[in-house]
């Protein structure tokens, strides 16, 4: 029987364990494209005040009533803009119908065990007008699979956030590199908005926070409690934007079971440059 040096062995093991099913990727920018609108009709939300932005990575969105019940609780009830990861349509809608949330999907796979789409969501009760996949680069050298970014344009009182609902290649799947190759490719979409930019998911890892930084993004989310077992892998950053008091972000560390991952929450209101700009803006108009 042939030896396996250390390393390969380890993945050998993961792949075991995954069952290294090849995935069918989905990419074309733009399908499928999924998209609700469940926004209360009538009802405005709240015309001043900050914006609360949650994202939760609900695992292969096995247990959707649960997660529902998790993002009606207090911490995180009321989000102007919530990223969901790991979602499937008919998972996302409900979300949506329950919260009565609008929301643009677009997977970037059939998940290979689950047999389902597989890709983030973007949910807000503000009007989307905008939205499309974003393809990342690097397959995952186990079930090579593509990762993707969901963007969208969401209008919250009057002003437009672009929005990334993020999900990066796992540690098993990529290394560290790829993870960074896959976030300089949102860092680069959103690169020429002008306006507040809220990127949000599951990074699968820590230390990529340190490039958001260097890119100029605020990391609400880095002196948190882990999101999932000892990892703080699910994060929040924004530019354009600013924490809202001193309490401005948190994890829920009760989920009933929803999913391995503990959603994020996070609280802020437009920045010194962000104000500037929308009283420019109106000047000008």
């Amino acid at each position: 029987m042939p030896r396996v040096r250390p390393a390969r062995a380890t993945l050998l093991a993961v792949c075991l364990l995954a069952g290294c099913t090849r995935t069918i990727n989905l990419l074309d920018p733009a399908s499928p494209r999924f998209i609700g609108e469940y926004a209360l009709q009538g009802h405005v939300p709240a015309a001043t005040g900050p914006l609360r932005i949650v994202t939760f990575n609900v695992k292969l969105g096995r247990r959707i009533d649960r997660a529902i019940d998790v993002l009606r609780s207090d911490s995180l009830r009321g989000a102007d803009i919530i990223t969901l990861e790991e979602m499937d349509d008919k998972g996302t809608d409900s979300v949506a119908r329950a919260l009565h949330l609008d929301y643009v999907y677009y997977p970037g796979s059939i998940h290979p065990t689950e047999h389902k789409y597989f890709g983030p969501a973007v949910l807000s009760p503000w009007p989307i007008t905008r939205s499309r996949k974003i393809l990342l680069p690097h397959e995952s050298r186990t079930r090579h699979q593509r990762r993707t970014a969901t963007a969208a344009e969401v209008v919250v009182r009057g002003l437009p956030i672009r929005v990334y609902g993020v999900h990066l290649e796992t540690p098993a799947g990529g290394s560290d590199r790829a993870r960074e190759d896959q976030m300089r490719t949102i860092l680069a979409d959103a690169a020429d908005f002008r306006g507040p930019v809220v990127i949000a998911g599951d990074f699968n890892s820590y230390g990529i926070g340190v490039l958001l930084e260097h890119h100029g993004y605020r990391w609400l989310t880095r002196h948190l409690d882990p999101t999932i077992s000892i990892f703080t892998w699910d994060h929040i950053f924004v530019r354009g934007l600013m924490p809202a008091g001193p309490d401005w972000a948190g994890v829920l560390r009760e989920t009933n079971g929803a999913s391995d991952h503990r959603p994020v929450w996070a609280v802020v209101v437009p920045d010194s440059a962000t104000r500037a700009h929308v009283a420019k803006a109106a000047v000008t108009d």
